[in-house]
Parts: structure tokens; C-alpha cells; sequence
């Protein structure tokens, strides 16, 4: 009866106040998380969140960026707490692992019709047991800038297009140049494996010490041997710094890279930006494009009813045509929409194309090819990663036979996986 009486006075005096106080308190929020994207993208959120909710009068939006190293610490307390956001973003592998703990649920039936405005390479990186687990947002895509001249004087006419083909190319550009010719990050050997067509766990065990791998290791080491591969951080998982001071420098003949690392070449060394030229990034025998690393919108468990309606009509907004160009040419990252990779501005090369614009150009020719690699269901992998990285490092430098070093590490891992 006090409530009602309450209602009753505030009616009088405020009017129709109370129709705007009520339509507030109905608005369905929708609280999404994105990952390290403040203070650069800051402006480009806040005006998709304003035109949105102009467009949506129903919804309240509330951006929350997180950085990327404590997400997963705030997501699962968020979710133990029974207060978890609408939407979060997500790489790949975090995906998977929380598909499989059912931290986050499937969309497929949020996702309906519209799935088919994605990428079908995007839509298979977040399926996982065949459910879809996220609404695809952005991607990555390697391409080879390559030194001109040094190619030239090497006698080398065309870029490699598979893995033995820059292994070739490296040993020849050493032999005639004297300089490196490939810098391959074997800190990310797994995927190198993955992206080869060679698996490492089978049924539970690893496999990585067969003989199609002790071959792909041997290649690498009688390459290692002649010179042909810059030696400054080849075994972390990152060399990319040193990969592209070394190609600025004229010390290396080819860089695998996004594209968006020749706007440094560009700016830092016209000389060799002069001689670039470019090409796709070699497919493995599987077909897949190195360079992938998807980003998308997942759901968390206990997001239900209105909440998770609103929140993938907003999804799908975020991640459609329109919104990805924008960021994607913020962000020099590339989509995962259909449409979106065929737009001319990454098709169609502006007339005297430098090597950078020929870079999108080219890396948006791949997005079909394109795969996050990773291993999957593998527990503790960081430290078997470790175990396998050190093998490869032994085996390669000629410390430890290859075989030898790789069934260790074969070894190593199955212990590990049978606990």
C-alpha cells in the first residue's frame, strides 16, 4: 500500500516522469569486455556505443576494457560471483579451454541466419565439439615482403611458395649475398607442425618424434648449418623485433609478417622499402595461412533470455561489415565477414602501391586460408611447449640428435598426459 501511495504522489507532481523513470529501469544492459584496446580504440567504442543505443532505446551498454593478462582472472571470478558480462573477447585457445570447462555456451541458435554473413574459416575456429562458440571479430594474416635485390643476386626469380621452397631460397641467398635469408620464429614450432599437416597428439599421445617430423626438424638444422636462417632469437616464441631490425637493415632477404609491419620498413628505411616487393605467405600442405590469430565475441554461461538476445543482436553489429572496416583499417588487422574481405580496400591496390598497401592487398587474397593453429586439449601446455622447444633448439643447433631429442620430448609429454 506505501508503494502504491508513493506512486500515486509521484504521478501527480512529476507527470509523465515516471514513464521516463520506468522505461530506464526496463532497459535491458548489456555489459560487453574487450581486450587491450584502450586508450587506441577508446573513440571508435564510444561512438559505436552511442549510435547504437540511439538506434536501440531498449538496451544500456557498458564497455569494459580489460587487459589481456588478468582477463581470465576477472572472467572466472566475474562468473563465480554470478555477475558475468554479456559478451567477453576472446583468442582461440581461451575459447576452447572454456568450451570444454562450459565457461561459455554456444551461440548457434543467437547466431541463426546471420552465421552466414562470417567467413566459414572464421566460423570453424570458434566450433568446437560442432557448436559454434562466438561471434568472429577480427583476424590476422601473414604475408613475405621480400628483398628485391637480394633475391636478384641470389638468382632467385620468384618467392617461395611452401616451406621447402624458403628453406631453398634462404641456403641460396646466404651462399651468393652472404646474408640471412629467413627468420622463422621455431619458438612457435608447434604450430609449424600444425600448419605442415603434422599433428602432435593423437588418441591422447604424442606423435612428434615420427619420422615426418625428424625430417621437418632435419631441414630446418641443414639450414640452420649453412647460414641461411638469422640466428638473433630464433628459438623464442617472439623474434619478430629482431626478424624486422635485421630486414630494415638489409641483413635479412625475407620477412613473414603482417602486413602492417611494412609501414615500419616504409618509415624506417626507404632504401630497402624501395626493393620490397611482395608475396602471399607460403601455404602448408593443409592449405592454412600462417599468420592467423582470431579474436571474437564469446558468451559467458548464466547469460540468459533478454540479456543474451540483446547482447548478440549487439554481437552481430559489432562484427558486421560495416563496423569491421572501420576497425580493421584502425586496427590494420583483417575481417571475418564475407563482404567486409571483399571491400576494395583490401582488394584493390591504389595506383603507385608501395609494398605496404600491396601487403593488405595480398594478406586479404589469404582469408580463406586462414586458421587460428594451436594444440588443443593438451593440460599444463605451456610447460610441455617448453620441453618441446628446447628438443627442437638441441636438435637444430646439432647439441643433441634430432630423434634423440624429439623422442624425449615425446616422452616427456606422455608422462605428463597420462596423469
Amino acid at each position: 500500500m506505501k508503494l502504491k501511495h508513493i506512486a500515486i504522489a509521484t504521478l501527480a507532481v512529476c507527470g509523465l516522469a515516471l514513464t521516463s523513470t520506468a522505461g530506464a529501469q526496463d532497459k535491458t544492459k548489456v555489459e560487453f569486455w574487450t581486450m587491450s584496446l584502450k586508450p587506441k580504440f577508446t573513440a571508435y567504442f564510444q561512438d559505436l556505443v552511442q549510435k547504437y543505443e540511439a538506434d536501440n532505446p531498449t538496451v544500456k551498454l557498458d564497455w569494459v576494457d580489460v587487459p589481456w593478462d588478468v582477463l581470465q582472472t576477472k572472467l572466472t571470478a566475474s562468473i563465480a560471483a554470478g555477475t558475468p558480462p554479456a559478451l567477453v573477447a576472446l583468442n582461440v585457445p581461451w575459447a576452447y579451454e572454456y568450451s570444454l570447462s562450459e565457461v561459455i555456451q554456444p551461440v548457434d541458435a543467437l547466431l541463426g541466419a546471420d552465421r552466414g554473413m562470417y567467413l566459414e574459416g572464421a566460423i570453424k575456429d570458434v566450433s568446437f565439439n560442432g557448436k559454434v562458440y562466438g561471434f568472429p571479430h577480427y583476424n590476422g594474416a601473414n604475408v613475405m615482403a621480400y628483398n628485391a635485390s637480394l633475391f636478384q643476386k641470389a638468382g632467385l626469380t620468384q618467392a617461395p611458395t611452401s616451406l621447402d621452397e624458403e628453406l631453398e631460397a634462404a641456403k641460396l641467398i646466404k651462399a651468393k649475398t652472404g646474408q640471412a635469408g629467413w627468420s622463422p620464429a621455431l619458438g612457435k614450432v608447434a604450430g609449424l607442425f600444425l600448419q605442415e599437416g603434422l599433428p602432435l597428439v593423437e588418441n591422447g599421445k604424442a606423435i612428434f618424434n615420427s619420422p615426418q617430423h625428424v625430417a621437418l626438424i632435419t631441414k630446418f638444422a641443414g639450414a640452420y648449418k649453412s647460414g641461411a636462417l638469422l640466428k638473433d632469437n630464433l628459438f623464442s616464441e617472439d623474434n619478430f623485433q629482431t626478424s624486422i631490425d635485421a630486414y630494415k637493415s638489409g641483413r635479412l632477404g625475407m620477412l613473414v609478417a603482417p602486413p602492417s609491419a611494412l609501414t615500419r620498413v616504409r618509415d624506417d628505411a626507404k632504401d630497402i622499402y624501395a626493393v620490397t616487393e611482395v608475396a602471399p605467405a607460403p601455404l602448408g600442405p593443409t592449405g592454412i595461412a600462417g599468420g592467423g590469430w582470431l579474436f571474437h565475441f564469446a558468451m559467458p554461461r548464466g547469460v540468459e533470455g533478454k540479456t543474451a538476445e540483446a547482447a548478440a543482436k549487439f554481437a552481430k553489429t559489432v562484427t558486421n561489415d560495416a563496423n569491421q572496416l572501420v576497425f580493421d583499417k584502425l586496427a590494420s588487422t583483417f575481417p571475418t565477414t564475407r563482404k567486409a574481405a571483399l571491400d576494395p580496400y583490401f582488394q584493390a591496390l591504389p595506383a603507385n602501391a608501395g609494398a605496404a598497401e600491396k601487403g593488405v592487398a595480398t594478406g586479404a587474397k589469404n582469408m580463406g586460408a586462414i586458421r587460428t593453429l594451436y594444440v588443443a586439449g593438451v593440460p599444463d601446455f605451456e610447460q610441455l611447449n617448453k620441453r618441446l622447444q628446447d628438443a627442437v633448439e638441441a636438435g637444430v643447433t646439432g647439441r643433441k640428435d634430432i630423434k634423440l631429442a624429439l623422442t624425449e620430448a615425446t616422452d616427456y609429454w606422455n608422462s605428463r598426459l597420462k596423469k
